[in-house]
């Protein structure tokens, strides 16, 4: 399918607009990113510790379980909000005007973060207000980007930005392990400026937001049909007569007509009707759901986010080296992202790269929880045989190899398949709804962890253990459950939800292949005559009945 897909996609298509709007839209992923490691290692430094009152030596061990936590996911609450808004913007505003508010209140929230100086409210006030942004970028980003992507390379592009997220997180370790090399451990710039960082990242995105095109999509559901037919054709840098872009036209119109026709009437609880009374939509609901609820709680993103506390239970020592650690755990992360991107997501399919991540984030995990189970000592500084040293350093391994699971699994697809999988009249709230669930999730997680490790609690090992357990229910919702959508026009997927819910995930895609959008029907890449952007309306309605125009 990728290979069919990728051979009736003009070279044209492949242009320097579509990267320019896919680098735009694809950094919005570093927000996420950027907060992930910079808070992770922020908490771990000497000057942010004694500045917040976050020692256990002094606070207690519980009370500073939660006061870190309350910092750390702070900014997931804000995201919730984020999310949620982010549906009623999108949607109103347009991609690229919701992309510059939210680049503004992620500035705001970030100079409130900043200027705290050792005011606690102020930097939960701070991170809540810059996750109302960075929770947009979730919803926004995908969104754009799956609907300006040739279908071809929509995987691709998609992991553009959620590889972003972890050049974020890279830099984010980096830039906090330098200043902590750099900087006295008694000053609080110490932190600050590696928080800048945000700063930089929304100012580029917000200049780069002033020449990227708006979604031809967005434009023509809103009405605009002249203007979506001109930035189609800007962006794929052809003729609004080639087939291609017809064919793409095409397929926009009638799924716009199909879905104006089914909501005639229904108002402004349209669109929620939709997603929760048509079979199909729920089953797409309960896909976005399932994933986000699988990938958070398999410890891929809370080993992200408390990364230098899980190097110093299996045995690293020291804050630079703990920090150390964690920036090349960046690294590993990065490159899994990159490598996923360009040969694995479209190459191979979305299930298959995502089997490939949690079979070895499920084997990593294992391998950590019953190592911790034989040494327990290890996670209190106590002596270890020289065996248990070697065991320890596998560990170490495996933590990274995980990070390789998650880049590859999870981490790739809670954005892609949320954004595309949902028809363009609820895509917006589709995966608004689905991201609201992440954060919830991801603030569970987060919150969650710390006391998780409490030796009161369920200890490393425990947490170990439940983090591999989640990952192996999720091999088995994957195999049953979740269809193979590359290749297939985000049109054109109606067809395969269409199926009765019990063999969608394991024969959907091969029983609909080739089918689903309109385009297919009138002879796309078959070399049959182009046909007029209209002729949908002749290919559904035979009879002469009208539809909507768009």
């Amino acid at each position: 399918m990728y290979k069919a897909a990728l051979a009736e996609t003009p070279q044209e298509a492949f242009n320097w607009r579509l990267i320019y709007s896919v680098i735009c839209f694809g950094l919005m992923g570093a927000a996420r990113g950027l907060d992930e490691g910079l808070i992770s290692t922020t908490v771990a430094q000497e000057s942010f510790i004694q500045a917040y009152g976050l020692d256990p030596k002094v606070y207690g061990e519980d009370a500073t379980a939660q006061k870190q936590g309350n910092i750390t996911s702070m900014v997931q609450i804000g995201s919730v909000a984020g999310a949620l808004i982010a549906f009623i913007a999108c949607d109103k505003l347009g991609r690229i005007w919701a992309t510059r508010q939210l680049c503004l209140i992620w500035i705001i929230g970030t100079i409130v973060y900043i200027t705290a100086n050792g005011n606690y409210g102020q930097v939960l006030a701070g991170r809540f207000v810059m996750g109302i942004g960075i929770g947009q970028t979730t919803v926004v980003a995908p969104a754009y980007l799956v609907e300006i992507a040739p279908r071809s390379i929509r995987g691709m592009c998609m992991c553009i930005f959620s590889g972003s997220v972890y050049l974020g997180i890279m830099l984010g370790y980096f830039a906090s392990w330098g200043t902590s090399i750099h900087i006295s451990n008694k000053s609080q710039k110490q932190w600050v400026y590696a928080t800048i960082l945000h700063l930089l990242f929304a100012g580029i995105i917000l200049i780069l937001s002033i020449f990227v095109l708006e979604s031809p999509r967005w434009l023509a559901k809103v009405g605009r049909k002249e203007k979506a037919i001109a930035n189609m054709c800007k962006l794929r840098q052809l003729p609004a007569d080639h087939p291609y872009v017809q064919a793409e036209l095409i397929d926009i119109e009638d799924q716009i007509n199909r879905e104006r026709e089914a909501s005639m009437g229904s108002g402004f609880l349209g669109p929620l009707k939709e997603l929760f009374m048509i079979p199909a939509n729920r089953y797409r609901i309960f896909l976005g759901l399932m994933c986000q609820l699988l990938g958070q709680w398999s410890g891929g993103g809370s080993i992200t986010i408390y990364a230098p506390k899980f190097f110093a239970l299996l045995g690293t020592t020291g804050q630079s080296e703990k920090l150390f650690a964690t920036a090349i755990f960046g690294v590993v992360k990065f490159a899994s992202a990159i490598i996923c991107a360009f040969f694995l997501v479209d190459f191979l399919g979305r299930k298959r790269s995502l089997n490939i991540g949690i079979i070895l984030q499920a084997i990593t995990m294992t391998y950590v929880a019953i190592y911790l189970t034989a040494v327990p000592q290890v996670t209190t500084g106590g002596i270890q045989s020289t065996t248990a040293k070697h065991a320890a350093t596998g560990a170490i391994v495996a933590i990274y190899l995980s990070g390789v699971g998650w880049a590859l699994g999870w981490n790739s697809i809670q954005y892609l398949l949320g954004a595309e999988i949902f028809p363009l009249r609820v895509r917006s709230l589709g995966t608004s709804i689905i991201m609201t669930f992440h954060f919830v999730n991801q603030y569970g997680s987060s919150k969650a962890v710390p006391l998780m490790l409490l030796q009161d609690s369920m200890k490393p090992q425990g947490a170990f253990w439940f983090f591999a357990a989640v990952t192996f229910m999720g091999l088995g919702f994957v195999w049953f459950f979740l269809p193979e959508t590359a290749g297939k026009s985000l049109e054109g997927m109606d067809e395969m939800f269409n199926l009765p819910w019990h063999i969608i995930g394991r024969k959907g895609a091969a029983l609909t292949e080739g089918q689903g959008s309109v385009s297919d029907a009138l002879g796309r890449g078959t070399g049959k005559e182009a046909v007029e952007f209209g002729d949908v309306e002749q290919a559904e309605h035979p009879h002469g009945d009208k539809r909507a125009d768009v």
